[in-house]
């Protein structure tokens, strides 16, 4: 004899098995329960074993899309990490203002190469909700950048219009300590977030999007500032060294701004859409996120038009990091560095 009772909500029912009072009831689980225990089981082994990579490995976009986050933490590391490398061996490159500021940015960008094989590679998504996120720690690296240009904009600003202030008040000590202001400014209120509750979080997190907007419209604003100072104002100053030192540190700081903000701009639209308006594309993660990508990739411009615009980091470059790789190379840049009669220019001690 048996009997049927309810059981149905927790996956199983119960069965009178036997006759009379010597009978027992014994539970019989559900196939589709126990399909979908099967189901949970593997697949929260899979997640104890490592986290996911960020494609799946189904198609060939999705390989296409994993060998490109190789390749582009890869290029990242390699152009900006010897940039940063060449200015800290260079003792003429450190005593100048402006090559610290670079430091500084290039320092981030070696850096935000290095979390592409971590963001790039597996299934992560910051922000909120996150999934294998860093609590955005990796993502302020770009924020760090931002800082760092918009103190680099007002020193060059001060340095070509006024000079008696600048040589006065702005000395190396100062310049060093405005560049770590900028890497404790943005991960002291990253970890904030981290210990705040949920909701102060968020407010917090809104506010820094806000603030942000502020300074880009300030970086927009220097940009347009510095492009009128470097064609009017610099060509009234008696040629020489000086000068030409003066509207080639502009001229990079101005290509770099603008490129970073071309590249981050579509980023940064999305983020106000989605935090402030509830709206904006969302992407699976990070590894996918193309507005993601496009910002992260002034990690490999930035020192692009560092090297490209500055002669004197470029041959540095050469011999303190490739040179000693490539020896030719090395070679090639002391024959061609000096020509005859002509003397090597002077740079400028800020």
């Amino acid at each position: 004899m048996s009997c049927l009772l309810g059981g149905e909500k927790f996956g199983f029912t119960w069965v009178y098995m036997g006759g009379g009072s010597s009978g027992s009831y014994i539970p019989r689980f559900k196939r589709s329960c126990v399909i979908e225990t099967m189901l949970l089981s593997n697949r929260s082994g899979s997640m104890i074993a490592g986290i996911p990579f960020s494609v799946d490995f189904d198609s060939l976009e999705d390989f296409l899309i994993f060998i490109f986050q190789i390749l582009f933490a890869t290029t990242a590391v390699l152009v900006a990490g010897p940039v940063a490398i060449t200015i800290l061996a260079t003792r003429r490159l450190r005593l100048q203002n402006r090559f610290i500021f670079m430091l500084n940015t290039s320092i981030a960008d070696t850096l935000v190469g290095v979390s592409v094989y971590y963001l790039g590679l597996f299934d992560v998504q910051e922000g909120y909700p996150s999934r294998n996120g860093t609590y955005n720690m990796l993502p302020s690296l770009l924020g760090v950048n931002v800082l760092t240009f918009l103190f680099a904009q007002f020193d060059r600003y001060f340095a070509v219009c006024h000079p008696f202030l600048y040589s006065r008040f702005i000395s190396r000590q100062v310049v060093i300590a405005v560049n770590v202001y900028c890497w404790l400014h943005i991960y002291g209120q990253t970890t904030l977030l981290i210990f705040l509750p949920l909701s102060k979080s968020i407010q917090l997190y809104v506010f820094g999007v806000v603030c942000l907007q502020v300074f880009v419209l300030t970086k927009v604003i220097m940009t347009i500032k510095l492009f009128v100072i470097a064609k009017y104002q610099l060509e009234k100053d008696p040629p020489g060294a000086e000068k030409e030192s003066k509207k080639e540190s502009i001229r990079i700081l101005i290509f770099v701004v603008i490129s970073f903000l071309v590249l981050w701009g579509p980023s940064f639209v999305n983020i106000i859409l989605r935090v402030l308006m509830g709206r904006g594309l969302k992407f699976r993660n990070e590894a996918t996120n193309l507005f993601a990508i496009m910002a992260r990739f002034s990690a490999v411009c930035t020192p692009g038009v560092y090297m490209w615009g500055s002669p004197i980091l470029r041959e540095a470059i050469v011999r303190k990091v490739w040179g000693r790789m490539c020896p030719r190379c090395k070679k090639r840049v002391g024959s061609c560095s000096l020509q005859p009669g002509v003397k090597r220019r002077t740079q400028e001690s800020h």
